[in-house]
């Protein structure tokens, strides 16, 4: 005969916005990631490539240098949601998650593969969706915690029962 354990309840720690965000990005870069190495197994991908094309552009400098630059901005949204001030953070968020968006509908545009790439795009706008979702959302103090100093605590209160 076994006993029962009484049954506790897990603590559910409440996650910090810059967390959340950078949690985002870094699964949003890991999507863009094997999204593409997924696509190099799509037939005649790497025989294009090799021919010096991607989708419907000339392998050049100038499109390595742009693709780069491209990644290189949610890339750097995992470092930058963790380390920016809350004000710069939130409003660095939501402009390049907002940006994002188009970019990100714009990766299935043409492609001969629609399921794959449809969910791969779809997958990436929920998370972009998240990061604006946390962003915009931000957790705000109230005024008389974030401006009340130890002299000035009797003015605040005059002002707040005024």
């Amino acid at each position: 005969m076994s006993t029962r354990q009484p049954t506790t309840t897990l603590e559910d720690q409440p996650v910090p916005v810059r967390a959340k965000l950078a949690a985002a990005w870094t699964s949003l870069m890991f999507l863009y990631a094997y999204v593409d190495i997924l696509n190099f197994f799509t037939p005649g991908v790497i025989e294009d490539i090799l021919d010096g094309r991607v989708f419907e552009f000339d392998l050049s400098q100038t499109f390595s240098t742009a693709a780069l630059t491209l990644m290189a901005i949610p890339i750097f949204m995992v470092v930058l949601s963790v380390t920016l001030p809350a004000r710069v953070n939130r409003i660095t968020n939501l402009v390049v998650a907002a940006v994002y968006v188009p970019v990100t509908a714009f990766n299935v545009a043409g492609e001969s593969w629609l399921w794959f790439y449809g969910l791969g795009v779809v997958l990436e706008l929920i998370l972009l969706a998240l990061i604006i979702r946390y962003a915009w959302t931000w957790p705000r103090t109230s005024p008389s915690a974030t401006i009340a100093t130890s002299r000035d605590r009797a003015t605040v209160r005059a002002q707040q029962q005024a």
